[in-house]
């Protein structure tokens, strides 16, 4: 470790040694995507929505605190009441850089929840596969499972 550590490097380092729970590592996703974007010469934004609940509890919590290290991202979190909704506003994502008015060329769509939730979600993710993505967008799922059943009323893998 060197002296000039900071905790707030497991938000934004690029490189060397970091220390991050999943969680953390895991809310990195968009802020990465969208910095390789910049990259590559991209104008893109993320959208991130889901249910805020466990297994994956922290994670909207996480998120918000690391997107306050990348201010200049165009990154927008949007807690859905429920997984299908999240699902739907992502699938929804997809579909931005189509229109004649879009400010970006693609959007990377992250949806969160738990394993129950993507049974509900399953709907709206079957149209979003049907879909497809936007060619410079892109989604992914992140789904929590709960064997023991703490927050939900059957357990599930």
């Amino acid at each position: 470790m060197t002296a000039d550590y900071r905790l707030e490097h497991r938000y934004t380092r690029d490189g060397g040694r970091v220390f991050m729970t999943s969680i953390q590592a895991l809310a990195r996703i968009a802020p990465e995507q969208l910095k390789r974007d910049r990259t590559a010469g991209l104008s893109t934004a993320a959208l991130v929505s889901g249910y805020p609940g466990s297994p994956l509890g922290g994670f909207d919590l996480e998120l918000v605190r690391m997107l306050k290290s990348y201010p200049d991202l165009p990154i927008v979190h949007r807690p859905a009441v429920n997984e299908e909704l999240g699902a739907t506003a992502v699938m929804g994502s997809q579909l931005a850089s189509a229109r004649p008015d879009a400010r970006y060329e693609g959007v990377v769509g992250v949806w969160y929840g738990k394993a129950p939730g993507l049974d509900r979600a399953t709907d709206a993710i079957r149209h979003g596969v049907f879909a497809g993505t936007s060619p410079k967008g892109g989604a992914i799922a992140l789904v929590g499972d709960d064997p023991a059943a703490k927050s939900s009323t059957m357990p599930s893998s």
